[in-house]
Order: structure tokens, then C-alpha cells, then sequence
């Protein structure tokens, strides 16, 4: 068992034993190493993720914005005082990476960084949770104990002992990570490959599924077994390494999988670092870890070469930390039943459950309509006025707290006591678009509370599921220019729907259950039964009433004319173009046409709007092309270019809002001109470019 586990059995016959065993001697070096590698991972994501270099953007002063903080009594400082807050966060991560004033580093590190978390459950993702753990941990390790500068300042902690119980917390935080995501990815739609359909690496749909969805729950379910035991640790490396760094280039998730790639070093044995760098040449390891082979003896460890070792408080405290921190993260994920005012479709806030990528959401209709109290006046407002995140349509808390801030925002423009309504149509893994909350409901004086369930909460109608398997067979028997909307409604309920003129043709065909389709302008009702159909005019109102006692299900079929007129156009002027180039044409080009025969570099002003929107189409789809043949010190040098400007935006805002603390304000032109160097960019850059360039074959112009 010792040779399996590292441990006898008799180290957990006793409560004494357990306290020995959990605070037994243990090199310092792939803590401190690891330790290294957290602090200068999250010393970049303050400047990435956490958001530093667009703070400006998000907690400009004075703007009317409803925020999103897990206690509505926290609220952002003002501007400048929050550049101060993430340069306190930012040395803190810098501290611990140096292992500078090590505990007063962590702290600064997490004060700041849970105050940042709690303030907008909007930015909430599983890894900036790991991230807060992680450094919580740390503040309560020895993590200074190796490679560290408080170790060159106190001579009696370098190079000493750490408690066993500093790599058992992390490695079982890693551990839960993996296995909890996998017991998560047991879920039927993942299973069954609904949970990222949208994600195709592979032709073929089967194949999809097996490496997507089956190779994410196997490595999910086993890559903590694989990276605990000697024998299975060196595949479970090559798994987990290429799973992150696959996962780096596919999602945008910060410094998440160079995060998980630095924990993996702490499931081998801790004098791992000794043994490497001691294969460097001799005149490298004065500036490298040392290489040393014996730590020297520590107070925060318990020796068994001693007779009857003492066990001190704070070797009992450790014990009992670890014992009960494990319990609580085990217990977290499945905690939804306390917080049941946070579970929705999905249970509890997206974040501490450990369900990476297992739902995905599409959003197909969001109204927001307002009330006058006073006056009874009816109004509608742009989805996502007065907020920067669009994470408030899928939770009834967020949606509580959007709602009263509107209430309050309201009045500023004339409008009294406003009750607010929400008709949000969301499908969630590749199911029915339905409603997620009860329009009917005014959500300002709808009941919320954190321990209850949410009344106003449409429930997701699962029996509906395996229509799924159906959309693909009516989605495959359609041509490429025919898109498809599945509606699925409740009793009594309708949708007003607006058909715009750019969907020439659209109809309306019943799946399930019965539904009364008004065509307002008309004023004229049809009623349609499962198998029926009615096209709705263009550049109109209808509204579809579900009439049937148990929930209507009918699909939109339409077809944007006007790109398929523009595709068409498109591709008329390329043969055209194509037969100039080779000779074959023998008319004389008219004027407007003249631009398709210009040199490729050439800049024209075509007059034409048909020819101007092919040409820009053909530059994006060049640029496009050029970009992915670039080889790759060309794509390096092109994201050391972007992630410099990224980061010289931020320290330099960062160096303003100092400067305006220490000081005060400038003149408003000194300042205007700061900020303008601060946004300065590559000389070749366009701002949107890389956003433009993600689309080369729609028509965002349109």
C-alpha cells in the first residue's frame, strides 16, 4: 500500500497518525516551482481575462450601467481607485512568483481578486473560480520554501520541509477538477454529442462524437487516476498536454490550460526539480532552483525518526483544514439544493460546479417591454441597454437585479414606477427554442430569493428531447440557401414574431399541437394542425397562438432572399471576372464594371454597391487566405504584436489613473492626449480586422 499510495494503513487507524501522516516531511521544490509558475501566470491574467487593459471601458465613472455583484451591496470603486485595486492584485501575483514577502503577497493577491469575482458574476467561468482556490491555498502553504526571495532574506526557512498536507490539498483540487467535470459529462446530452455540436473538428458526425464528447468524459473521468500512480503518470501527461494545449488554440480561456499544465508537475514526486535542473551545466545553477538533495528541518513538519513526536497546534490545524477544505469542494458542486434561487435550466450560477462546456445556448428572440405605473404606457428597450453583458438572459437572479436597475434608470426619462417584462427564447443543447421566464411576470416585483425556487421560471420541456434526432434528418433534406428555426410554446402563450423583407420567403409548419397563426395587418386567423403550413408575408407582424392543451411545437422555414440574390450576384461578376483575366470574354466591360479588371493592389472606387461589396469580399477573402498560410514566426510576431499593444494599454492607463491619485487631474486636453497614446495601435492594424476576418464568406455588411 506504501509503494501505491505513498502511505501504511496504520497512518489512518488514529487521529494522531492522520495528524503525523498529513504533516509529514516533504521537499519544497515542486511547491515552490508550481508557486513560481501561478504567480507569473496570473500576473498575465490581470492584464488579459481579469481585464486591465479595457478597465476604463467597463468602470468608466459615471456611466449608467447595471452591474451584476453576487452582494448588491458591493459596488466598484471609482476608476481610479480600481487601477489601483488590480495593481495590488498584480504585485500580489508578482509577489508570489518571487516568493517576495510571501504571505502579505498572497493576501494582496486574493482580497483583490475575490472583491474582482464577486463584483460581476457576468464574467463567472469555472477556471477564474479555480484561480481564486488556488490562491487561497497558497496563503496557507509554505510555498516560500524553495527558489524564493524571502528564502535568500531568512536563511532558517530556505530549502526546508513543507507538511505533506500543502501537495495533498492542491493535488486533490486538481483531482476533483477532472473527476467532478467528468461525473458532470455523464449528462445525456453530452453523451449523446448535443453538448458541442457546434464545435466540428471532423466530417463525420460519428467521429465527432467519439473523439469530442467520448474523449473529453474518458480524459475527464481518468486523468486524475492516471496522473496519481507511477505506472499510468507518464500517459497520463501526454493526455492532459495535449487535451490543454488542444484547448488553447480552440477556446478563449485565458491562462486556464497553461494553469493546468503547471499543476500536473505536482502529482510526481516533489524533489522532481532537483533531479532536473541538476542536469544543467555547472555555470547555470547559480541563477537556477537549487539542486541540493537534502531540505533542511522544519517546525511545520512532524519527523517520525523521533520516538513519540509532539504534535503541535498548528500541525492538528493543518489536519483539519485539509480534511474538511476536501469535504467542502466534494460537497460544493452538488450544493444546488441549499442555493436553489440561483438554479435555473442549469443548477446554480455557472462557475464552482465544475460543468465545463456540458451546456450550450443559442438565443433566437429577446424583448424587453416596459410599463408605466402611472400612465399605463407601453414601451420597449434594446435588449442590453444600460449593461456591457449579455449573461443575464439565462439567470433568474441576474434578470432580478437587471429589472430593478431599469426600474431605477427608468424615471430619468420620463417614465413612472415602470413594471418590466422579459420574453427570452432560448435553446439549450440543440433543443426547441422556448421561453426561459414568464413574460407575463414584472420581474421589478417578482419574489427572488437565493433558498427558493424560482416561481417565475419556465420549466425546459426534456419530453420534447428527442425531437433532436428529427432536426437533423429535416435540416439535411434542405438546400444551403433555406434556413430553419424549431419553435416549441406553452398553453395560452404566443409569440409576436416580425418577419423582415429581407426573408422573402417564410412559412410557418406545425410539428405538434395546435396553434392560431394572426396575421396582424391582415386581421385575419388560421388555424394549423401537426403537418399543416401557412406562409407569413414579409415586412410584417404575426403573432402564433398556441391553442392546444400541451405545448405546440412548429418550425420557421425561410430563405434570405437577399443574400441569395447577392450570392448570385456574387457569383455572376466572379465568372465574369475570371473570363476577362483568361481572355475568353469578348464584350467590352460597361463602366461600373470597369473595377473588376484593376490590378489586385490597385485601389478603386467602384460605383457600383453590388461591385464595391464584391471587391471588399475578395480583400477579406485574400487576407483571410494570407493569414492562414502565414508561417509561423509570422503568426508569433503577429500576436507579440497584439498582445503588446494589449498590455502597454493597460500599464499605461494603469500609470495615468496613479498619476491623477498622487496628483490630481490634468487639464482635460493632457488628458485627452494620454489616452489617445495610450490607444495607440500597430501601424498596420485595423481595429475590427481580426473580427472581420473570423466571417469570410457572410455578409456583415448587410
Amino acid at each position: 500500500m506504501e509503494t501505491i499510495f505513498g502511505f501504511r494503513r496504520e497512518d489512518l487507524t488514529s487521529w494522531n497518525s492522520l495528524v503525523a501522516l498529513l504533516n509529514r516531511p516533504t521537499d519544497p521544490a515542486s511547491l515552490g516551482i508550481f508557486r513560481c509558475l501561478f504567480g507569473l501566470l496570473m500576473a498575465i491574467d490581470v492584464t488579459q481575462e481579469r481585464g486591465l487593459s479595457h478597465l476604463d471601458y467597463k468602470y468608466l465613472d459615471g456611466a449608467p450601467v447595471c452591474r451584476f455583484p453576487l452582494f448588491n451591496f458591493l459596488q466598484p470603486l471609482p476608476l481610479d481607485w480600481m487601477y489601483l485595486v488590480y495593481v495590488v492584485m498584480f504585485l500580489g501575483s508578482l509577489g508570489i512568483m518571487l516568493g517576495c514577502f510571501y504571505r502579505l503577497s498572497c493576501l494582496m493577491f486574493i482580497s483583490t481578486y475575490w472583491y474582482i469575482f464577486f463584483l460581476d458574476k457576468t464574467a463567472w467561468n469555472n477556471h477564474s473560480y479555480l484561480y481564486g482556490l488556488i490562491g487561497f491555498q497558497l496563503t496557507l502553504m509554505n510555498g516560500n520554501r524553495y527558489w524564493s526571495i524571502d528564502g535568500l532574506r531568512r536563511p532558517s526557512i530556505r530549502n526546508a520541509h513543507v507538511p505533506l498536507w500543502n501537495y495533498t490539498v492542491l493535488r486533490t483540487q486538481i483531482f476533483i477538477v477532472y473527476f467532478i467535470a467528468g461525473i458532470k459529462k455523464l449528462d445525456a446530452d453530452w453523451v449523446e454529442g448535443y453538448s458541442m455540436s457546434y464545435l466540428v473538428l471532423f466530417s463525420m458526425e460519428l467521429v465527432n462524437l467519439l473523439v469530442v464528447h467520448g474523449g473529453g468524459l474518458f480524459l475527464d473521468l481518468t486523468a486524475g487516476y492516471l496522473l496519481f500512480f507511477d505506472a499510468t503518470r507518464p500517459y497520463g501527461f501526454v493526455f492532459v498536454s495535449y487535451f490543454h494545449c488542444m484547448n488553447s488554440q480552440l477556446f478563449s480561456i485565458g491562462m486556464f490550460s497553461y494553469t493546468m499544465l503547471a499543476t500536473s508537475p505536482l502529482f510526481c514526486y516533489p524533489d522532481w526539480p532537483r533531479r532536473f535542473f541538476g542536469r544543467f551545466p555547472a555555470w547555470l545553477r547559480a541563477v537556477l532552483p537549487l539542486t541540493l538533495p537534502d531540505p533542511q528541518p522544519s517546525t511545520s513538519c512532524v519527523y517520525r525518526e523521533i520516538n513519540t513526536p509532539k504534535l503541535r497546534l498548528k500541525h492538528k490545524l493543518g489536519a483539519i483544514f485539509t480534511i474538511l477544505y476536501i469535504l467542502e469542494q466534494f460537497f460544493l458542486p452538488y450544493s444546488h439544493f441549499i442555493t436553489q434561487g440561483y438554479n435555473n435550466w442549469t443548477n446554480g450560477l455557472y462557475g464552482y460546479s465544475w460543468d465545463m462546456m456540458v451546456h450550450s445556448r443559442s438565443h433566437q428572440h429577446v424583448k424587453i417591454t416596459y410599463k408605466d405605473g402611472k400612465t399605463g404606457e407601453i414601451g420597449y428597450l434594446n435588449p442590453g441597454v444600460f449593461t456591457q453583458s449579455r449573461r443575464w438572459k439565462d439567470h433568474g437572479d441576474m434578470l432580478k437585479q437587471y429589472a430593478t436597475c431599469l426600474n431605477q434608470f427608468l424615471p430619468r426619462y420620463n417614465i413612472s414606477d415602470p413594471e418590466i417584462y422579459f420574453d427570452i427564447w432560448v435553446s439549450i443543447n440543440e433543443r426547441f427554442q422556448q421561453r426561459i421566464f414568464d413574460p407575463r411576470v414584472d420581474v421589478v416585483r417578482a419574489d427572488w430569493s437565493p433558498f427558493r425556487p424560482n416561481t417565475w421560471l419556465m420549466p425546459l420541456l426534456v419530453d420534447l428531447s428527442p425531437w433532436r434526432s428529427k432536426f437533423q434528418e429535416i435540416e439535411g433534406s434542405l438546400d444551403n440557401q433555406t434556413e430553419i428555426v424549431f419553435i416549441a410554446d406553452f398553453p395560452g402563450l404566443h409569440l409576436e414574431n416580425f418577419v423582415s423583407e429581407d426573408l422573402g420567403n417564410t412559412s410557418i409548419h406545425v410539428l405538434q399541437g395546435k396553434v392560431n397563426v394572426e396575421v396582424v395587418e391582415e386581421k385575419k386567423n388560421y388555424t394549423l394542425q401537426p403537418g399543416e403550413q401557412i406562409k407569413v408575408p414579409a415586412g410584417a407582424y404575426h403573432k402564433v397562438y398556441t391553442v392546444s392543451e400541451n405545448p405546440s411545437c412548429y418550425m420557421y422555414v425561410y430563405v434570405n432572399t437577399t443574400e441569395a440574390a447577392l450570392q448570385e450576384n456574387f457569383t455572376k461578376l466572379f465568372e465574369l471576372q475570371e473570363r476577362v483575366r483568361n481572355g475568353t470574354e469578348t464584350e467590352p466591360l460597361p463602366p461600373e464594371l470597369q473595377p473588376l479588371v484593376a490590378a489586385e493592389d490597385e485601389e478603386v472606387n467602384a460605383t457600383d454597391p453590388i461591385v464595391q461589396l464584391f471587391l471588399k469580399r475578395q480583400r477579406r477573402m485574400k487576407e483571410v487566405k494570407k493569414r492562414r498560410e502565414a508561417g509561423v514566426l509570422e503568426r508569433l510576431e503577429r500576436f507579440a504584436v497584439k498582445k503588446y499593444y494589449t498590455i502597454r494599454r493597460g500599464f499605461l492607463m494603469t500609470a495615468i489613473a496613479m498619476r491623477n491619485l498622487a496628483v490630481g487631474l490634468p487639464p482635460l486636453e493632457q488628458l485627452t492626449r494620454e489616452v489617445a497614446f495610450a490607444n495607440m495601435k500597430a501601424p498596420q492594424a485595423d481595429g475590427n480586422q481580426d473580427e472581420r476576418l473570423k466571417d469570410e464568406v457572410g455578409h456583415g455588411e448587410l
